[in-house]
């Protein structure tokens, strides 16, 4: 039961909902001081300039696409109950959510290096 694609395309789409949920408040925190200043402000977007802070960029990407992914998939799955396809479509989500994390991962990295 654990090991079945609904099951793991359940516990994931919940762990990148939670991820998705975290960030936005990460993001308002940091935009949010705004209103505190330029200095809090810069200080706290510095803070999110870390190495760390990139590479959790990009599995925010991941998170964000499979989220995407998946959602679009269930709602193939339940709008044109093509049930007989889930498997596929769980793949084919989560695929499409690993290429376009690679697409997008390469600038981050580059601008990383690159400083």
């Amino acid at each position: 039961m654990y090991r079945s694609n609904g099951f793991i395309s359940f516990l994931l789409r919940r762990v990148t909902g939670i991820a998705l949920v975290l960030y936005l408040f990460t993001h308002m925190w940091v935009i949010g001081s705004a209103l505190q200043g330029s200095q809090v402000f810069d200080a706290r977007l510095a803070a999110v300039q870390t190495p760390f802070f990139k590479f959790a960029e990009v599995a925010l990407l991941a998170a964000l696409f499979y989220h995407a992914f998946d959602g679009l998939r269930l709602l193939l799955v339940n709008w044109f109950k093509i049930t007989d396809y889930r498997r596929s479509l769980f793949y084919a989500a989560f695929g499409l959510a690993a290429i376009m994390t690679l697409a997008g991962a390469v600038p981050i990295l580059v601008f990383l290096v690159q400083g």
